[in-house]
């Protein structure tokens, strides 16, 4: 029995001996299910989650390398716009002859081809980016499903950037005059109270105007919001002059009206139908009143507003027809007054829309939707076709502009992501060395004590497999 029991507690003391020496062999904890079932299976969740994190965090260097790719290319699209916009500066100027402006197309044509190309082909590792078909494209930056970033590229070919306009010509008041009879015009431009919705840039806002509203109020209210909804409003007044005096020749005198609160008196003496002398008389009353006559193509006296104030004409002193910006033309006789209103022109780098609750100002049924003015479409062969050119090329600009800002800030995102991901998976592989890893000074102990009690085990059963022996001794 004492043999038996000492065979028992050695070979006891040699599985323990095996089991910490194939622990400081393979360094494991855990080599097998029948060492730590639990622990097993915490031990490879924790290991596809540190797996997963770092195929993740290579995911997320990519999409850094993408976002640099796309930035860098739009930088080259920029500088592509900014040259376009040096040109059609230079067309503007009417030192330019037409051979000029042609030879000034000529490398604006180029400029737009190259543009194109460059949106064309720039990708990455097959992908192009530029061109409108990178959208809600997803980066896997986790290691589980749907722990995702969303990026989407806008086009930077010139046939899709540029300036989106529309304007309030729909509207039944948009350029509307009355017309009285009487020393001074009425307050009444055809405008009744009513709000504007404007939706862009992602964003809503509603903002109101009051009856009688001028161009430039509406205009200034839009722009209160325009850094939420991305929409600018511009609006100007534009009233013609034409059969003075019945083009008989004489002396016109009027009070006019622009930013001024009081009538400026403009009187000029007409040769026949050459209203040169009227352009004059009002140009010199423009520091007061706001309003600019020039000469148009027919010979007629055109006079504008740039900030959008009604244009009022009182107590005309002889027979004029008075054409608003929307082409209606009322003739006005001796003693007749009227209010010209303005209109309102709307942009933005981006698709939006505008809706009235009111007709008389926008058609509440159709609204107004930004159309596109395209770099494809600039013309700058003309001065107007140049100054176009310009505000499209702006617009071009902020776009592109808003686009690499984007870029940076996802590269911005993707290096903490990266750096979250970092310190995740060092503290995931702390927790999993925890639970699989052996602890190297207490599995030496281990063995140390399995060496002793070997040592001491073999001993005893030697002296247990001698008594025996005793029991022959007492039949000598």
């Amino acid at each position: 029995m004492a043999s038996l029991s000492a065979q028992n507690n050695l070979n006891k003391s040699q599985s323990l001996s095996d089991q910490a020496l194939e622990r400081l062999s393979s360094g494991l904890r855990i080599n097998s299910a029948k060492d730590d079932a639990a622990g097993l299976a915490i031990s490879s969740r924790f290991d596809a989650q540190i797996r997963g994190l770092n195929v993740a965090q290579r995911n997320a260097n990519d999409g850094i390398s993408l976002a640099q790719t796309a930035e860098g290319a739009l930088g080259q699209a920029g500088d592509l716009l900014q040259r376009i916009r040096e040109l059609a500066v230079q067309s503007a100027n009417d030192t330019n002859s037409a051979s000029d402006r042609k030879s000034l197309q000529a490398e604006v044509t180029q400029l737009q081809a190259e543009l194109n190309r460059v949106a064309d082909t720039t990708n990455f590792n097959g992908r192009t980016l530029l061109n409108g078909d990178f959208t809600n494209a997803q980066f896997q930056v986790g290691a589980n499903a749907n722990q995702t970033i969303n990026v989407t590229l806008g086009s930077a070919r010139a046939t899709d950037v540029g300036n989106y306009t529309a304007d309030t010509s729909n509207g039944t008041a948009a350029g509307n005059q009355t017309v009285t009879s009487g020393a001074v015009a009425t307050d009444d431009n055809g405008v009744a109270a009513g709000n504007l919705t404007i939706s862009g840039n992602g964003a809503t806002e509603v903002v109101a105007y009051g009856a009688n509203a001028t161009a430039a109020d509406v205009a200034s209210a839009v722009n209160a919001v325009s850094s939420d909804t991305g929409v600018s409003a511009d609006a100007f007044t534009e009233a013609t002059l034409s059969g003075i005096l019945d083009d008989a020749g004489g002396t016109i005198s009027f009070g006019l009206q622009g930013e001024n609160d009081s009538a400026v008196t403009i009187s000029a003496t007409i040769d026949g139908s050459d209203y040169s002398t009227l352009v004059s008389a009002v140009n010199d009353a423009t520091a007061t009143t706001g309003i600019t006559a020039r000469l148009d193509d027919d010979g007629n006296v055109l006079l504008r507003s740039d900030a959008g104030d009604d244009i009022v004409l009182n107590s005309v002193n002889g027979n004029v027809t008075v054409t608003s910006g929307d082409d209606t033309a009322e003739a006005l006789v001796a003693d007749d007054s009227t209010r010209v209103a303005g209109e309102v022109d709307f942009s933005s780098s981006s698709v939006f829309n505008i809706t009235s609750d009111d007709a008389s100002f926008i058609d509440d049924t159709a609204g107004a939707s930004g159309s596109l003015q395209s770099v494809a479409a600039i013309d700058i062969t003309t001065a107007d076709g140049a100054n176009s050119a310009i505000e499209t090329i702006d617009a071009a600009l902020t776009s592109i502009n808003s686009q690499r800002a984007d870029l940076g800030a996802i590269q911005n995102r993707f290096t903490s992501t990266i750096e979250a991901i970092a310190t995740t998976s060092e503290n995931l592989s702390a927790a999993q060395s925890r639970i699989l890893d052996a602890d190297f000074a207490a599995e030496t102990a281990k063995l140390s004590k399995a060496q002793v009690l070997q040592q001491a085990g073999i001993s005893v059963l030697a002296q247990a497999n001698a008594r025996p022996q005793q029991v022959l001794s007492l039949l000598q």
